[in-house]
Formats: C-alpha cells, sequence, structure tokens
C-alpha cells in the first residue's frame, strides 16, 4: 500500500502557479505605475521651469537644462525655477514616504506626521533655533530633527501600555500637535515683526525660499534615508502584524516600530527643514499609493512619487491657477486638498465603528 504524499499533485501545482501569477501580476502592476508616477513627475517639473513672469517658453527651459540656452535662459531656470521644482520633489517624496511609514507601523490611516504632531515640533524647534539661538543653515535642519523626535518619542512614551497602541498613540500625538502649535504661535507673536515675517513659513510650508547648498545638504539626507527604508522595507508586512505573531516570526515588533518610526521622523524633519510643514502630503500620499499599487512593500516607493507629484502640482496651482492671479504658499493648497480628506476620513472610520 502506497502512502499519498501530502501536498504532492496537480492541485498543489495549479495553487502554486496561481499564487505566483498573481506575484508576478502586482510586481507589473508596481512597476507601471512607478514608471507613470515617475513621468509624471518630470512633466511637472518641466512644466514649473517654463512658467513664469519671465518670458521662457518650453523650448527654452529644455534648452538651458541640456546646456544649451543663453544667460537669461540658465539664470531663470537654474538660479530661480529649477532650485524650487527641486525642493518640491525632494520635500514631497520625504513626506509621502514618512506617511506610509507611520499610517503602515501604527496600522492607522490617521497616523500622519501632521496630524500626530511630528511635524510641528519639527517647526517649532527650526523657529526656536531661528529666533531664539541665531541658527542657519544645517542647524535649522539639525533643531527640526531634534524637535520632531522630541514629540516622537513623548507620543511613544505615553501611548505605550505593555505594547503600542495605534488609536492611543493617535489621540496623544493630536493633542501634543495643538500643545507645540499653540507654543509655536507664541513664538511668532513675541518676535520682532522683521523676523516673524521670516518664520512664517514654517506655519503653512514653503518652497519658493530655496538655495542649492540647503537643498544639496538635505537632499543628501533624505536619499540616505530613502536607501536605509529600501533596507527595512521587506519587514514591513510584519510590523502590521500584532506583537505576538511578529515574535513568532523572529521580529521583535517593539524594536522594529521604534526603529521605523525613527526613519519616519528623520524624514519629516529633513522635509520640513527643507520647505516647512507642507499640510496633508503625509497624510494622503499614502492611501493614494496603496490604491494604485495595491499594498505590498512597492507602496513605499509609490508614496514617495506620489508625495512628490502632489507638492509639485500644488505648487503649481499655487503660482499660477488661484483667480485673481494670486500667490499663495504651497502648503495653503495643501491644505485645502487634505482637510476635506481628512474629514472624509473621520466620517467614514465613525459610519464603520457605528456599523459594526
Amino acid at each position: 500500500m502506497t502512502t499519498p504524499v501530502i501536498g504532492d499533485g496537480p492541485g498543489t501545482t495549479d495553487a502554486a502557479s496561481i499564487v505566483a501569477e498573481g506575484r508576478h501580476r502586482r510586481r507589473r502592476r508596481a512597476v507601471t505605475v512607478t514608471a507613470v508616477l515617475a513621468a509624471l513627475i518630470v512633466v511637472a517639473v518641466v512644466v514649473s521651469l517654463s512658467l513664469g513672469a519671465t518670458g521662457l517658453g518650453l523650448g527654452d527651459a529644455l534648452a538651458a537644462l541640456v546646456g544649451r540656452g543663453d544667460r537669461l535662459s540658465d539664470f531663470v531656470v537654474f538660479r530661480l525655477r529649477l532650485p524650487r521644482a527641486t525642493t518640491a520633489v525632494l520635500a514631497g517624496a520625504a513626506f509621502g514616504l514618512a506617511g506610509s511609514l507611520f499610517q503602515s507601523t501604527l496600522r492607522n490611516p490617521l497616523a500622519s506626521p501632521d496630524i500626530l504632531g511630528v511635524t510641528a515640533g519639527a517647526s517649532f524647534a527650526a523657529v526656536f533655533a531661528t529666533l531664539i539661538l541665531r541658527v542657519d543653515g544645517p542647524g535649522i535642519a539639525v533643531a527640526a530633527f531634534a524637535g520632531a523626535l522630541i514629540v516622537a518619542a513623548l507620543m511613544w512614551a505615553l501611548a505605550w501600555r505593555g505594547g503600542l497602541v495605534g488609536y492611543r498613540f493617535v489621540l496623544i500625538g493630536v493633542a501634543l500637535a495643538a500643545l507645540v502649535q499653540a507654543a509655536l504661535g507664541y513664538l511668532i507673536t513675541r518676535a520682532d515683526v522683521r523676523d516673524a515675517s521670516r518664520a512664517l513659513v514654517w506655519t503653512v510650508g514653503g518652497i519658493g525660499d530655496t538655495s542649492w547648498p540647503a537643498i544639496g545638504v538635505v537632499g543628501v539626507a533624505i536619499l540616505g534615508l530613502l536607501i536605509v527604508v529600501a533596507g527595512v522595507s521587506r519587514r514591513m508586512p510584519v510590523l502590521q502584524l500584532d506583537d505576538d505573531s511578529a515574535r513568532s516570526l523572529g521580529v521583535d515588533a517593539g524594536r522594529a516600530r521604534a526603529g521605523v518610526i525613527v526613519l519616519g521622523v528623520a524624514l519629516v524633519a529633513a522635509g520640513t527643514a527643507l520647505a516647512g510643514p507642507v499640510a496633508f502630503v503625509a497624510l494622503v500620499s499614502a492611501p493614494i499609493a496603496r490604491s494604485l499599487v495595491r499594498g505590498g512593500a512597492s507602496a513605499l516607493a509609490a508614496s514617495a512619487l506620489v508625495g512628490s507629484l502632489v507638492v509639485l502640482v500644488a505648487d503649481l496651482v499655487g503660482q499660477y491657477a488661484l483667480p485673481g492671479g494670486i500667490s499663495v504658499p504651497v502648503g495653503i493648497v495643501t491644505g485645502l486638498i487634505g482637510a476635506p480628506y481628512l474629514l472624509w476620513l473621520i466620517a467614514t472610520g465613525n459610519r464603520k465603528g457605528s456599523d459594526g
């Protein structure tokens, strides 16, 4: 009598092929979405280089980019417009990826750095360093990281009850955000008028006053953080499990989540040091990316690209598409986009809770 081999046979082969085909389809979709998002970012950058008060057409902007422009085109593109577009790409990627890290790790769609007060902590520290300590340049980035890290550590300490509970983390973060925003307002109202006007960018976010040295320093930090996140992305699905399940797979969930949160905090600090607290980019980028790539580790890369695209398009809208020819900082436009989404998210969450 022959004993049948468990798991061997046509049914098992068919199931394995179906799983492999599903993975291949998801991978192909992720590559397609990533390529399309990257192409849209390139288009948005080129459009931003060709718009403005100076009569510089699309052909002139492209000629300057490839080294064939005249002196005026080179000045407008490389000294005025390209720094702004580069800032939008880098800051948007930092905020978008940070939002994805927070939401995935804490398993809560409201767990966004700008909602939880991490961005506000970075802004407060940057304003404090600017107005009180008279720090400039890289020192502002260091201060922003310290402020974001302090707020995140406070949330972690107050929310920890034998483990990290997502909803407690969110509620405590919202409270800390209100406290830090009040302190930030106090600093600005007590400052000299000229200093206060310079610090106002830290309340709404803006990308119009950046320089290549600042972009270089913060940009290198952001690119380094992107590489680190790529290295830890394989563990992200495990962190979405409960602590016992993660521990059974050999992962110390508490320590791993703390490391991922620190990475998110560093990204927030870098983006804030470069562009100020551009509102709601971290909140909306991850859900858009997940809907496009259908989840998985590839959603992290898509979140960064979506963040860059959101900031680029919002800046174009704020500069050239508002009625009356007015120009507003990019943070105001993203706030107009993100606030209705936040209200919808809260409303649908309450409805699901009441239905359950």
